[in-house]
């Protein structure tokens, strides 16, 4: 199995798909390997996607919450946050950041109350205001992920706050938005969701080959049999994860896949740098690539 993040691991930065990149995936397909796309974003962003490259399969989605069908469209399990937990968090974070806004994605929408001022352009036709904080919680939806938004602190300073406020009720993670956390149920992760669903395929973690770039993508690194951290990724990231290859720019993953279908590479057998020289540069917390 290949297991990839999206922004900032498969996608260039202006959100597309090289054509160098999906021949690799479909060359790796036609070798016998599963493509899972692993990823905070919601069901809505991966079903574009799929319009735009005629990517298949399945999507680990909203940083584990979800299990998603490609082809069918359809939430396969989901493991959502409760309304009455959401809140509790929320509280105890807006008395430790001031001006922090929140939000609930609903794997659908996006729901957000007048301080989350937070706009991606892609999100346009799915966010949905509400009056007040207090209104967001009357939603009947199920919720995937609380998002909490800040306009003066960065997303490891916001995840830090949280932590110390928020204690283990909830799992607590960011992918690079600017000043953007994401809050899941306690437990979910993407690497949680991904193992569940290698074993109900009978492929164990060793089989199981991981493409990512930030905080939320570590779960998933270190639980793979090999783990690449993109040149890009957060300087947390590359601390953590020993192989790195190039950037996603640079089509990092594609990189990677043509040398072990050339037979020129092995998984787990670079170095603890990328084979490119240069190319362990940090990454950095990018505005609008948070996969809400």
């Amino acid at each position: 199995m290949i297991a990839s993040d999206l922004d900032g691991t498969l996608l260039r930065n202006d959100g597309t798909l090289s054509p160098r990149t999906l021949r690799a995936l479909r060359a790796a397909e036609g070798a016998g390997a599963e493509i899972v796309i692993v990823t905070a974003r919601p069901p809505r962003f991966v079903d574009r996607l799929a319009e735009a490259t005629g990517l298949v399969g399945t999507a680990v989605c909203g940083n584990g919450a979800l299990v998603y069908d490609i082809a069918t469209r359809t939430v396969v399990s989901s493991r959502t946050l409760s309304l009455t937990t959401a809140r509790r968090v929320a509280t105890a974070l807006a008395a430790a950041v001031p001006e922090v806004g929140f939000a609930l994605e609903t794997g659908n929408q996006v729901l957000y109350e007048p301080a989350y001022r937070l706009r991606l352009s892609e999100d346009i036709d799915a966010e949905l205001p509400v009056p007040s904080l207090a209104d967001l919680w009357l939603t009947d939806a199920p919720v995937t992920k609380l998002l909490a938004w800040s306009d003066r602190l960065d997303a490891d300073t916001l995840l830090a706050a949280a932590r110390h406020g928020a204690g283990d009720e909830v799992q607590l993670t960011h992918s690079g938005g600017r000043g953007l956390l994401e809050i899941s149920a306690p437990g979910v992760t993407k690497a949680g969701t991904l193992s569940m669903l290698c074993a109900g395929r009978g492929i164990a973690a060793a089989e199981v080959i991981a493409f990512g770039d930030m905080p939320n993508d570590l779960t998933v690194l270190g639980w793979a049999g090999t783990g690449y951290a993109m040149a890009n990724a957060h300087p947390a990231v590359l601390a953590a994860v020993p192989v790195h290859t190039v950037s996603n720019e640079e089509d990092g993953v594609a990189h990677v896949i043509e040398r072990l279908l050339a037979g020129t590479d092995r998984p787990g057998t670079a170095g603890p740098r990328s084979d490119r020289p240069g190319s362990d540069r940090p990454g950095s917390d990018r505005p609008g690539a948070a996969g809400v």
